[in-house]
């Protein structure tokens, strides 16, 4: 591979504030064309690919891949495309959507934990337990009226909102102390090609399917969901646990730049294949004699 994208000026980690409305949502392609795309994608996927094998090999660490973003962002084709050359026994993705029932009857995190990735596996959440603080507080109704939460624990909506920001610090926090990365991407697109994607869906009809009158609803909150996720990304980025402001008007470049920051992360891990040990080459010595002479 002939290219590593600098990834210091999508990465918020803390040290630094983070205004949505001075970031780029799309920059200079680090790909020439469409074929250039093509080869470095495969040399991501491979590469990707190897470092979780060794990863599950390793069984010490898991990745927690969080994509976060406004409709028609790109979400689920990034995720589809960055993982599709990886070995589906090592990648587990799950979609959140409006909590269930079952869901509702315990606390916020609860249905997210459970779907944390295995020692040796990439877990990958589209939306996750950070939609508590960007859908919820773009519309607080959910919390005082859908959550059954006890009315002396939410009467100050703003103590919430700072309260829900700790808790997630403190479980990336506990999840990195465990062996979890916790990678976290904002796909950061425009008010107009949210827009133009979004007549696209209606324009095409083999595209129909995806949209929703809710999308065009929400957008109606564009502001209110950028300053959502201004304080949001300002609350939480951590050292540990970074924030990747990803450009998302350029979908192909998008994907470069998110297959980069996962293989920088990986290759950070001390990871290794499981060493053999002196008896045990001995024995697999005297396994390979026995297999070679089956059929003398």
């Amino acid at each position: 591979m002939n290219i590593k994208i600098p990834l210091a000026p999508f990465r918020f980690d803390g040290s630094e504030p983070f205004e949505a409305g001075q970031r780029p949502t799309q920059i200079t392609p680090f790909y020439e064309n469409k074929k250039d795309y093509k080869g470095l994608l495969d040399d991501y996927q491979d590469e990707i690919d190897d470092l979780q094998n060794m990863m599950y090999a390793h069984n010490r660490y898991s990745l927690l891949l969080v994509f976060q973003a406004m409709d028609a962002a790109g979400k689920d084709g990034t995720i589809r495309r960055v993982m599709s050359g990886i070995n589906p026994h090592g990648v587990v993705v799950h979609a959140f959507k409006k909590p269930s029932e079952e869901e509702l009857e315990h606390d916020y995190l609860w249905r997210t934990t459970k779907r944390l990735p295995q020692r040796g596996k990439i877990g990958i959440f589209n939306r996750s337990y950070y939609e508590e603080v960007l859908v919820v507080k773009v519309h607080p109704g959910i919390l005082t009226s859908g959550q059954r939460i006890p009315k002396e624990h939410i009467q100050d909506i703003d103590q919430v909102w700072q309260q829900r920001y700790a808790d997630i610090r403190q479980f990336e926090t506990f999840l990195h102390r465990n062996g979890t990365q916790v990678i976290k991407f904002f796909l950061h697109l425009s008010k107009d090609e949210q827009k133009a994607r979004f007549l696209d869906r209606l324009n095409t009809p083999s595209k129909n399917w995806k949209f929703s009158e809710h999308d065009v609803k929400e957008r109606q909150h564009w502001d209110a969901y950028q300053a959502a996720y201004q304080d949001c990304i300002n609350a939480t980025a951590t050292p540990e646990s970074p924030w990747y402001v990803i450009p998302a008007d350029d979908k192909k470049n998008m994907r470069l730049i998110v297959c980069e920051t996962i293989l920088q992360h990986m290759r950070q891990l001390d990871m290794h294949y499981p060493k053999v040990e002196d008896e045990q080459k001995i024995a697999f010595e005297q396994y390979r004699k026995m297999l070679e002479e089956e059929d003398r």
